[in-house]
C-alpha cells in the first residue's frame, strides 16, 4: 500500500538564522509594486533638483578682440573652426578645441559687418564692412594679404555664401550677387529700403535668399528671377533672419518688438510661431543644425534658447560682464552656442546647461536617460515644474518683465473694454500671430 503526502522543505520558508523569522515571497516586478508612482516621483524630484544644481552652461570666454564682436560665422565642414569680426576691423579665426586664435589680421579700416566661410573651398573666408570693401582671405596661402578685394559704392551690412556654387551675396543699399572670379556683381536687386540689414541663402533651396531692411520689410528673392518673390511688411524693423536647415520653406526672424517670428515662405500673412520672453530688441537668431531649437541674442544682454515649436524659452544665459549680444551661432554638432557681445568677448556655452562634458560609460548614460524619462513623465506636477522652470536672472530684467506684463495686460483690458462698449463686430479679435504683420507688399 502506497501513501502519498504533501511535503516541503523548511529552508523554503524559514531563514537560516534566526529560525523564527519566516521568508516573505515577493514579486519583484516594478509594475505591480504598490509604491511605484511614489518611488518614481521621488526619483524625478531628485533628478530635477540635481539638474538645476549642476546647471553651469558657461564653458569659457575667447578673449582677444579689443572692440565689440559684430559678426561671426561657423565653418560648414570644420567642426572646431569659426571666424569673427569686430568693430575695429580685426578678423580672427578660432580653434574651439584649444580656445585660441589661429589667425588674425586687421582686415578692414572700419566696422566689419559680415563674415562667412566658403562651403565650396575649405580655406576661403569672406568679409565685408562699412569701408565699402569686400575681401576674400586664404590664411594658408596669402597670409596677411587678401586673395581678392572688391570695392563697392556703399557700405556693406552682411554677406553670405551660396552652398554649392562659387557665388556670394552682399547687402547694403541694394542686394548684390557676386562671382568670386569677377570684379563686378553678376546680379543686383534694388528696392526702396535705405539699408538692408541681413542677407541669407537658403541651405536647401539654394537659389532662394532672404533679406530684411530698415523699411520693416522682409524680402525673398530667387536668383533665377529679376523681381522679388514676396515682400512682408512688419510693424517694426527686423534685425536678423535664419533659414531652417531641415525644412526649406521655414525661416525665423528677430524683430525690434522683443519677439522672434517663424514664417512659411509659401503663406506669410500669418506667423507659424511667436517666440517671446526678451525684454529688449532681438539682434540675432540662429537655428540649430537639427532644426529642433533656436537661439537668440538681444539688447537686454541675455541669450535665450527656444524649442522651435514652443513660444517661451526653455533657458536663459547671462553673465555679469556680458554686454549687448550682437551675434549668436550654434556649433555644427548642436552641443555648443557661440555668442559675440559689445564687450569684445566671444563666449562659449553648453546647449544643455547641466550636460556633462566628456565621455560617459554605459551605466552613466543609462542612468541619465532614465532620469530624463522620469522628468518628462512628471514634468506637469507642481513641485517639479516649479524647480525646472526656476532661473536666476538679473534684477533689471526681472523688473522689465514685470512692467512688460503689466503693459500687455493693460492693452488687452483696454481692447476688451472697447469691444464691450462698441457695436458688435466693429472691434474684431486679432490673432497673436497676425498682430505684428501689416501685410504682404506687392
Amino acid at each position: 500500500m502506497k501513501v502519498k503526502v504533501l511535503t516541503r522543505s523548511a529552508s523554503d520558508y524559514i531563514r537560516e538564522t534566526p529560525h523564527d523569522i519566516h521568508k516573505i515571497k515577493r514579486n519583484l516586478d516594478p509594475k505591480i509594486h504598490p509604491f511605484e508612482k511614489a518611488r518614481e516621483y521621488n526619483r524625478a524630484l531628485n533628478a530635477v533638483k540635481l539638474e538645476r544644481m549642476f546647471a553651469k552652461p558657461f564653458v569659457g570666454a575667447l578673449s582677444g578682440h579689443s572692440d565689440g564682436v559684430y559678426c561671426m560665422a561657423k565653418h560648414p565642414k570644420k567642426l572646431t573652426t569659426f571666424i569673427s569680426g569686430s568693430g575695429d576691423g580685426e578678423l580672427r579665426i578660432w580653434d574651439l578645441t584649444e580656445r585660441i586664435t589661429t589667425w588674425k589680421i586687421a582686415g578692414h579700416k572700419s566696422i566689419i559687418k559680415g563674415v562667412c566661410c566658403s562651403p565650396v573651398k575649405d580655406n576661403l573666408y569672406f568679409s565685408c564692412g562699412t569701408d565699402k570693401t569686400i575681401k576674400i582671405w586664404n590664411p594658408e596661402q596669402s597670409g596677411e594679404e587678401p586673395v581678392n578685394t572688391f570695392i563697392g559704392k556703399f557700405a556693406y551690412s552682411a554677406i553670405d555664401h551660396h552652398r554649392t556654387n562659387s557665388i556670394f551675396a552682399t547687402s547694403g543699399s541694394q542686394i548684390d550677387v557676386w562671382d568670386e572670379n569677377r570684379s563686378n556683381p553678376i546680379k543686383t536687386f534694388t528696392f526702396d529700403a535705405e539699408t538692408t540689414n541681413t542677407v541669407r541663402f537658403n541651405q536647401t533651396e539654394v537659389n532662394i535668399l532672404g533679406s530684411c531692411g530698415t523699411d520693416r520689410e522682409i524680402v525673398l528673392y530667387d536668383l533665377r528671377m529679376n523681381s522679388p518673390l514676396s515682400k512682408l511688411v512688419m510693424k517694426m524693423k527686423t534685425n536678423a533672419l535664419a533659414w531652417n536647415p531641415m525644412e526649406a520653406f521655414i525661416f525665423v526672424t528677430a524683430n525690434e518688438d522683443q519677439n522672434c517670428y517663424t514664417f512659411d515662405m509659401r503663406k506669410m500673412d500669418c506667423a507659424l510661431n511667436v517666440f517671446k520672453d526678451h525684454v529688449s530688441a532681438v539682434l540675432d537668431v540662429d537655428y540649430s543644425p537639427t532644426s529642433e531649437e533656436i537661439v537668440t541674442g538681444a539688447y537686454d544682454k541675455t541669450i535665450r534658447i527656444f524649442n522651435a515649436r514652443q513660444g517661451h524659452s526653455r533657458d536663459v544665459y547671462h553673465t555679469k560682464r556680458m554686454q549687448r549680444i550682437f551675434c549668436v551661432k550654434y556649433s555644427m554638432d548642436s552641443k555648443y552656442i557661440l555668442s559675440g557681445s559689445d564687450d569684445g568677448n566671444v563666449r562659449l556655452w553648453k546647449t544643455n546647461a547641466s550636460e556633462k562634458i566628456g565621455p560617459k560609460d554605459f551605466r552613466e548614460r543609462a542612468h541619465l536617460e532614465y532620469s530624463d524619462r522620469l522628468k518628462e513623465r512628471y514634468k506637469s506636477l507642481p513641485e517639479i515644474k516649479r524647480i525646472s522652470r526656476h532661473r536666476n536672472i538679473p534684477k533689471e530684467i526681472k523688473n522689465a518683465q514685470y512692467k512688460k506684463r503689466i503693459m500687455l495686460q493693460s492693452r488687452k483690458q483696454k481692447e476688451e473694454n472697447l469691444r464691450k462698449h462698441s457695436k458688435k463686430g466693429s472691434v474684431p479679435y486679432q490673432a497673436e500671430r497676425k498682430k505684428s504683420i501689416i501685410g504682404i507688399a506687392k
